[in-house]
């Protein structure tokens, strides 16, 4: 082989690396953004169902008040009805 052809075989697999390199390269940063979202969305979601959670117990802290009121009333009204006969 001539200096030329060797020059030829290293500047083609040069070029090979450069090649393959540049798409793996920009392959590898999209998987690492995707990973860091990933997590944002998992600390998201785990505020989300805590949020959730809280929201879900003052509902049945509210709903808990207003069946002992509903409960009050109705007791109140049966003994109004059976004054009034």
């Amino acid at each position: 082989m001539t200096e030329w052809e060797v020059f030829g075989v290293i500047v083609a697999l040069t070029a090979f690396a450069i090649s393959i390199g540049t798409p793996i390269i920009k392959l590898n940063t999209s998987i690492t953004r995707l990973i860091d979202r990933l997590n944002m969305l998992d600390e998201g979601m785990d505020e989300l169902t805590e949020k959730n959670h809280k929201s879900h117990e003052r509902i049945w802290v509210h709903n808990e008040e207003q069946d002992n009121k509903l409960n009050d009333h109705e007791t109140r009204i049966t003994i109004l009805e059976k004054k009034e006969e």
